[in-house]
This record gives C-alpha cells, sequence and structure tokens, in this order.
C-alpha cells in the first residue's frame, strides 16, 4: 500500500493572448503533471493553434474557457496561488506549495486584477531583474513545486521516464 499524498497541480490564465505562449504552458503542464488549465478573456479564442506545443499535450490537457478563475478554485477545493510582481508577495523560493492548488497567472501584456488577487490564498513571484515571459513564468512555478514535492525520486528512472526516443546517451 503506497503512503503517497494525492497532489494536483491546475493552471488558471487570466486573458492570454498568443497561441505560443499557451504551447509552451501545455508542453510545460505534460511535463509537471498539470490536471487542467483553465483560462479567461476571449484573446486566445481568436488565435490559431498550439504552435509550441510538439509534444501535443492539448490532447491530453485541454484548456477550458472559464468566466472566472476563483470559481474554478472553489468548484474544485484548491487553494489559489496568484503569480505576480507585486510588493508584498512571498518569493517563490521561500513559498510551501499547497498539496492541491490552482496557480493563477496574469496575461503577457498585463496584471492580474486586483479583485482576483484579493481572493487568492497567497501570491508568490519569481525573483528575477525585470519580468519574465508568461510561459519561462509557468515552468519556473510547476518546476519549483515539483523539486519541492516530498513524493518524487530524483533518479535513473526519473530519467528515463521523462526523456524522449531522440536521447539515450549515458554518462560513463
Amino acid at each position: 500500500m503506497s503512503n503517497s499524498i494525492k497532489t494536483s497541480a491546475h493552471i488558471g490564465l487570466v486573458n492570454p493572448k498568443s497561441p505560443e505562449n499557451m504551447g509552451s504552458i501545455l508542453r510545460a503542464s505534460g511535463c509537471y503533471q498539470v490536471s487542467s488549465i483553465h483560462y479567461t478573456g476571449t484573446r486566445y479564442d481568436r488565435a490559431s493553434q498550439y504552435v509550441t506545443d510538439t509534444k501535443k499535450r492539448y490532447l491530453d490537457i485541454s484548456p477550458t474557457h472559464v468566466t472566472n478563475i476563483i470559481a474554478v478554485a472553489k468548484t474544485l477545493s484548491l487553494q489559489t496561488v496568484a503569480v505576480e510582481l507585486v510588493e508584498g508577495a512571498i518569493p517563490l523560493p521561500h513559498f510551501s506549495h499547497p498539496v492541491n492548488a490552482l496557480y493563477v497567472f496574469g496575461p503577457e501584456d498585463g496584471t492580474i486584477e486586483q479583485s482576483i488577487l484579493d481572493e487568492c490564498d497567497h501570491v508568490v513571484y519569481v525573483p528575477t531583474i525585470g519580468c519574465m515571459n508568461l510561459a519561462a513564468t509557468v515552468n519556473v512555478v510547476l518546476y519549483d513545486r515539483m523539486t519541492k514535492s516530498p513524493q518524487l525520486a530524483f533518479n535513473n528512472d526519473l530519467i528515463v521516464a521523462s526523456r524522449d526516443t531522440n536521447n539515450r546517451t549515458r554518462i560513463r
């Protein structure tokens, strides 16, 4: 019998606009075992396709349009974690991730609305000089969550499960 705790990570995007970023977010979601992606706004609906989703993760994780990101978290009983460069936010290296969370990211060309930030359980930021691209931020936050997970064993089994068919090299 396993002693592992069931965890889930979900992504909430506020009015995303770029199919390139969504494709990269989909790929990251597959790599870091995200359960679902939800987005608000209409700009992304007018975009063409997931051009950077080279692993075709959209077949497993289909982004769902919603009108209220916070309502998603309440429906799924998730803690909300806004990721935003705002004064008073917790630096990501000091943050303990909730077991079940909806990570809320703002648009590429804007910020998360104050009303949404006010309803979030946590607000964190990625310490950088300048702001990062949306997809890069999603990757960093999900990577941080994974590295802090006590359930994950960092060993050769993880490497074998993660690499693709083009990588079979070894250290001798």
